[in-house]
């Protein structure tokens, strides 16, 4: 039950926040409505409840929809629905289908909820004064995928919000044919207590988690895509405006940004330190937020005033000031390659650095977990937004007979970190299936490394000798100088499952490198 009081506790803030929240002095507050609770009729009759907030002002107004997170309900929105009605908004707030006190099953952003979304716009037409020709919809997490998916089947939505969202649910459960245990875990656990799972939803989720299936669980995750739609979203022309954290666990940036490169309509990136739904977190309460007043802007250039940002790029490094960009691939200049070294007897480690060598190898037990990890679910990548200090171990303490280490050389000035760094393997004698996890570490002059980014690797093709690449999560960080850029890889990380068994070995050996991204 604690998640049930937890998100109850939620609800309850934001309900408060309802009197404290001020609109952006750049835009003058107008009279609203107040809340209406109210029960529109979704596809096959099934009851969804929602609320709805307005301007008290006569005329026909740009209107915005918001269905709400995994886990939660209409009153999430409760304090930013307050803010778009004072800023001239029509708001309606609504329950996906098969969460709290909305009837039917939970549909997973599937057909049945893209249907119920264009019924809740068919209500908002015809019960409210939307202007029929200005209608968004945005939301965080769940509102945020059902939003944008909603935009590839109802082309009246014309501008979106998606938080902390998904564009590719397959890559969300298998990226780098290696399955997210915890994250998945939580939303499993979040639908069984306050949601009404479905049949479809139960039996993936049982199949993801025994990884069998797989073939039929990614087939219903396809269908539950974006990056699925983008030739309709394209033609549908939306205005989508993408927001996540650099370090989100349930949806890591890559699907994002990749996503973003492939979008013809109009459109904005942002990526802020934190994990999911956290850079958002203080706006639901009811707290000046950027995000949410990053939202504003996009809804009042795309429903309302016309006016947008000049560079739609909009990157918060996770321990530097923010910066803006035209393009995506002009964060970074060069790309610097590492070659991995031979270990050294005497304290473990190699070098990172200077021309890919040969000649050595490197031998991890394939199931012994090490003190280098990703961190805990929503805990450690939210905190260090919080806190503006990353999760760190000290790297004496990384056991050298279960992980690879290698340091790279001191630099005399700062390496500005932009964008997607990768790591390529080679490996031999591995086991038909294993898994490897790569980690890039700051580490200072007396051992303490702060985790930058790691990702996961996941054969499942055979024994024998492989090359295996990695791409890491997107990132944006400022190693200082003095600071080495360290790897350190092993076989197990409790954020995932992996594909090891007891007794096997990974060997690493020469040919493996390193790239950076670099400003």
């Amino acid at each position: 039950m604690a998640l049930r009081r937890l998100t109850t506790l939620i609800a309850a803030f934001a309900l408060a926040a309802t009197t404290l929240t001020i609109p952006s002095p750049a835009h003058a507050a107008v009279g609203t409505t107040g809340f209406k609770a109210v029960e529109i009729t979704g596809e096959g009759g099934v009851a969804l409840k929602a609320n709805v907030i307005a301007p008290s002002a006569s005329g026909r107004h740009p209107a915005v929809i918001l269905p709400s997170s995994w886990g939660l309900n209409d009153l999430e929105y409760l304090a930013q629905a307050k803010v778009l009605a004072g800023r001239g908004y029509v708001v309606v707030s609504y329950t996906p289908r098969g969460w709290w006190l909305s009837g039917g099953e939970i549909d997973t952003a599937g057909p049945k909820d893209m249907a119920d979304l264009t019924k809740v716009v068919d209500w908002t037409i015809a019960n409210t004064a939307a202007d029929p020709a200005r209608i968004g919809a945005a939301g965080i997490s769940y509102g945020a995928g059902i939003s944008l998916l909603g935009a590839a089947f109802d082309s009246r939505i014309r501008a979106v919000g998606v938080l902390s969202g998904w564009t590719d649910l397959v890559y969300s459960l298998y990226a780098d044919q290696t399955r997210h245990r915890q994250s998945a875990g939580l939303l499993e656990l979040a639908a069984q207590i306050v949601g009404k799972p479905s049949a479809e939803l139960t039996g993936n989720m049982d199949d993801f988690n025994a990884n069998v299936n797989v073939g039929d669980v990614m087939a219903w995750a396809k269908v539950r895509s974006a990056a699925t739609y983008l030739d309709r979203i394209n033609a549908n022309n939306p205005a989508v405006l993408i927001a996540n954290g650099w370090g989100d666990t349930f949806f890591p940036p890559n699907q994002l940004v990749d996503f973003y490169g492939k979008l013809t309509t109009p459109k904005r990136l942002e990526l802020r330190p934190g994990d999911h739904a956290i850079a958002e977190l203080t706006g639901v309460l009811g707290l000046p937020n950027e995000v949410w007043t990053s939202l504003y802007s996009w809804l009042d250039a795309h429903l309302a005033t016309g006016t947008t940002a000049a560079n739609p790029i909009y990157l918060k490094p996770l321990n530097a000031a923010a910066e803006s960009y035209p393009t995506w691939s002009a964060q970074a200049t060069s790309t610097r390659r590492y070659g991995l070294g031979r270990i050294r007897t005497l304290d473990g480690t190699g070098l990172l650095g200077g021309a890919v060598s040969s000649g050595w190898t490197k031998t991890l037990p394939a199931d012994k977990d090490t003190i280098a990890n990703g961190g805990i679910v929503l805990i450690s990548n939210g905190a260090a937004a919080i806190t503006g200090q990353q999760p760190s171990v000290w790297l004496p303490f990384v056991d050298r007979g279960r992980a690879g280490v290698w340091a790279a050389e001191r630099p005399s000035s700062d390496l500005l970190i932009r964008g997607k760094a990768s790591v390529h393997l080679e490996l031999s004698g591995t086991a038909s299936t294993g898994t490897v996890v790569a980690y890039l570490y700051d580490l200072d002059l007396v051992g303490n490394a702060k985790l930058i980014t790691h990702a996961p690797v996941t054969w499942l093709s055979g024994p024998g000798n492989r090359a295996v690449d990695v791409t890491f999560p997107a990132t944006a960080y400022d190693l200082p100088a003095g600071h080495s850029l360290t790897l350190v890889t092993d076989t197990v990380d409790p954020l995932y499952y992996d594909e090891n068994e007891s007794g096997d070995s990974i060997t690493i050996g020469g040919g493996s490198y390193v790239d950076v991204p670099i400003q």
